[in-house]
């Protein structure tokens, strides 16, 4: 995914990614991604499966993961996307039981 089609100008901290914080770079640090370019280089679904066994998160990470990668809030994948997303997750044995 290139950034300069998703974003007007590319954001250079992850923090500065739609729906990103402090908290989103240090969390994401725990899994060594500590770069923009980290962060967009690694399969969204294979992140979150990383992600998953750290507490608090939960199916709206990988919501927060999408709507980062294609500078959407996290809400609107949620609302456009939910099934497909839940579907590729079942697929991979990652979908909330």
């Amino acid at each position: 995914m290139n950034l300069e089609n998703v974003y007007p100008k590319p954001p250079k901290r992850l923090r500065d990614l739609n729906g990103f914080g402090p908290r989103s770079e240090e969390i994401l640090a725990e899994v060594e991604i500590h770069s923009v370019e980290d962060f967009m280089a690694m399969d969204p679904y294979e992140l979150y499966a990383q992600l998953l066994p750290m507490k608090g998160m939960g199916l709206n990470s990988i919501y927060a993961i999408l709507g980062a990668r294609e500078n959407l809030s996290w809400l609107e994948v949620a609302k456009t996307r939910k099934i497909e997303i839940l579907l590729r997750l079942d697929d991979l044995g990652l979908a909330p039981k």
